[in-house]
């Protein structure tokens, strides 16, 4: 490749190597030089051939496979035969390809999973597949997954419950999906984080039910706020042990106040305990459900994070009063998972694979979040600020004087690197300095240049 001309530099590398993909000079599965040795050729800094592969990885166009090297995507020319297919809406990519990028928050590390032990164990379920695995799944979940996910939440999460009433789900939004339909009336009121996950908004309102703002602050969800603003609210979805984005732990004090006002109400809470296992102050928290006495909370987890986002595999732990409720869901609105997946899944867990690997991301994210805190700190100074909170998969940078325009730029093309403005998820003015910056996908080798590509991006909006 030569000396690409025109522009910034890395949009100049993007351009060149984004066309020759799209001409056909480069095929699927075709190797890029490595950032290293194509920093050399074009007497270019590495970190400006990084920000370039990053964007065209954002953008669904190279797969960066770790030793592998970074290769042309293998669905790329299907990607660019519907883009110049007549009539075809323009699809925003980036947004589905949004978790590749090397600061996405909330995206587990992809160079860190087991891949060999997983693929052993997909190869023994195919090898010994039989009438069984092909007929129509349980609806509910494979028991076998079900009861080595009862046996792991009994133990590290302190929730006591059956296999009986756990139903494997699709994620946290399927979950949601389940508890608003089965629960919710119709303009029934739901209270759910500011800030927080805005998908539980539009998915609420999807489903024809009125979404209530009850904001957070350093105690978790201000429940008297949310009593004052609709008492007469039908659920409240919390994320009481790491709460999204802003990292704090829900007090004991409001996690009491929560469940009284339940109990009291006639409501339910929706506890999203998503990536709960990953606490790097202290022993992770006992979640909401075990102080649960009234059977008002439905408790679901999620493998998105602590395996990978692709597996599409949560749970849900339904109190004993709504299982017949759930389990007709399940039959009617749902079929069941692959019988693959969740198998592959439940010998994770009951061969102990699950726990060492929880065990060795635990170390493995500390020492990446850690690394890019000190990263960030030494490259922007006094001009912002770094809240880590005590666990999760992203840091807080909060930036001195505001954001600018960034918040426009975070989901084009990759820019940002993954990193998500605050203005996304709420409009809370005294939150509009924020920035979720992620740190599983950043060995500690990287964290400097990716600091410092961070932070011309952030200088270039102001």
């Amino acid at each position: 490749m030569t000396h690409p001309a025109g522009g910034t530099l890395y949009r100049q590398i993007y351009a060149r190597v984004r066309g020759s993909i799209v001409d056909g000079q480069l095929q699927p599965g075709d190797r890029l030089p490595s950032a290293r040795a194509y920093a050399q050729e074009l007497g270019v800094a590495r970190g400006t051939v990084d920000l370039a592969y990053a964007i065209l990885a954002g953008e669904g166009y190279v797969e960066t496979n770790g030793r592998a090297g970074t290769r042309v995507a293998a669905g790329v020319a299907r990607m660019i035969a519907a883009a110049h297919a007549p009539n075809t809406p323009a699809i925003p990519n980036a947004t589905y390809q949004h978790g590749l990028l090397p600061l996405a928050p909330g995206v587990p590390a992809f160079d860190l999973f087991p891949r060999k032990v997983w693929t052993q164990l997909v190869r023994r379920y195919a090898r010994n597949l039989g009438r069984h695995e092909l007929t129509y799944p349980d609806p509910q979940g494979s028991p076998k997954l079900r009861e080595a996910i009862a046996a792991y939440l009994g133990v590290s999460r302190g929730v006591t419950c059956t296999a009986d009433e756990i139903m494997i789900t699709g994620g946290f939004q399927s979950a949601v999906g389940l508890v608003a339909q089965a629960m919710l009336p119709a303009g029934g009121k739901a209270w759910y984080e500011d800030p927080g996950y805005s998908p539980i908004r539009r998915a609420l309102r999807e489903i024809g039910a009125c979404p209530v703002e009850v904001p957070v602050d350093d105690e978790g969800m201000n429940v008297a706020a949310g009593i004052a603003r609709a008492p007469n609210a039908r659920c409240a979805i919390v994320a009481p042990a790491h709460q999204f984005p802003m990292g704090v732990a829900m007090s004991l004090a409001r996690r009491l106040q929560l469940l009284d006002w339940a109990a009291r109400a006639d409501a339910w809470i929706l506890e999203d305990d998503f990536d709960g296992e990953f606490r790097y102050q202290g022993r992770p928290l006992p979640a909401l459900k075990s102080l649960d006495r009234s059977g008002r909370v439905f408790y679901t987890g999620t493998f998105s994070k602590t395996l990978f986002p692709g597996l599409r595999l949560g749970y849900l732990v339904v109190p004993p009063s709504e299982l017949t409720r759930f389990r007709d869901l399940m039959r009617y609105l749902d079929g069941g998972r692959s019988a693959l997946e969740q198998a592959v899944t439940a010998e994770f867990l009951s061969e102990g694979h699950f726990a060492r690997h929880i065990k060795k991301m635990r170390g493995a994210y500390r020492s990446r979040r850690a690394a890019l805190a000190d990263a960030l700190a030494a490259r922007f100074g006094r001009d912002a600020r770094i809240e880590q909170g005590a666990g999760g998969l992203h840091l807080l940078l909060r930036v001195n004087g505001g954001l600018g325009n960034l918040a426009d730029m975070a989901w084009n093309s990759g820019k940002a690197l993954g990193a998500i403005p605050m203005r996304v998820l709420t409009d809370r003015s005294e939150m509009q300095d924020g920035l979720l910056v992620g740190f599983a996908n950043v060995p500690e080798r990287q964290a400097a240049s990716l600091a410092g590509q961070l932070h011309g991006v952030v200088g270039a909006s102001r």
